[in-house]
């Protein structure tokens, strides 16, 4: 079947190396490089398997660490309140 391509200069060189290099027709290059990249899109993709491994925070008994923003806004309002008192001493 007959049809018109066009095809980027960088891709056209490539093809044409190809098909100097291995010594077939250029018409062979571009249906192997074709058939290629069909076969590779729709080929399955393999997803890799990932493998969690838990790690121990190390927090003491009492923290939870789904509430730790909240132990660090108390921290921080705590520091502002003692820095407010001690510049409000005489």
């Amino acid at each position: 079947m007959r049809t018109t391509l066009t095809i980027d200069e960088d891709i056209m060189e490539k093809l044409k190396e190809s098909a100097h290099r291995r010594g077939v027709p250029f018409k062979r290059v571009v249906n192997e490089a074709l058939r290629s990249g069909i076969v590779f899109e729709t080929r399955p993709r393999e997803i890799a398997s990932v493998e969690v491994v838990p790690f121990s925070l190390g927090l003491k008994s009492g923290i939870d660490p789904d509430r730790l923003n909240q132990l660090a806004d108390d921290l921080e309002a705590e520091s502002y309140a003692e820095s407010l008192a001690k510049s409000e001493r005489p």
